[in-house]
């Protein structure tokens, strides 16, 4: 899929086939993790993507109004709109 200059392409979950996510995540291929789970075992492959997403220092996002809110993110940073900021700048800025 090529969608918005992005592209992106559905994997294998563990034990789907091969590659296989985790293979994906060893090499480095994966630049962003959106793993939206579903189900016992889909929690269950969730607790291992997201120890690896961490253990290889990936962005990893679990839900679809979590993609939305970073794919609005990334556009307002592209465009200029903003400056990425930590949530202790907002809270400090908030406070005054």
């Amino acid at each position: 899929m090529h969608e918005n200059n992005i592209e992106s392409v559905e994997i294998f979950k563990i034990d789907e086939g091969r590659p296989d996510i985790t293979d994906l995540i060893k090499n480095r291929d994966l630049h962003l993790i959106i793993n939206t789970p579903l189900g016992h075992s889909g929690k269950l492959d969730d607790s291992y993507i997201r120890m690896m997403a961490i253990q290889y220092k990936i962005p990893y996002i679990t839900s679809i109004a979590s993609a939305e809110a970073s794919v609005e993110g990334i556009e307002a940073v592209q465009k200029k709109k903003t400056a990425p900021k930590s949530l202790q700048d907002y809270h400090n800025e908030r406070a005054r």
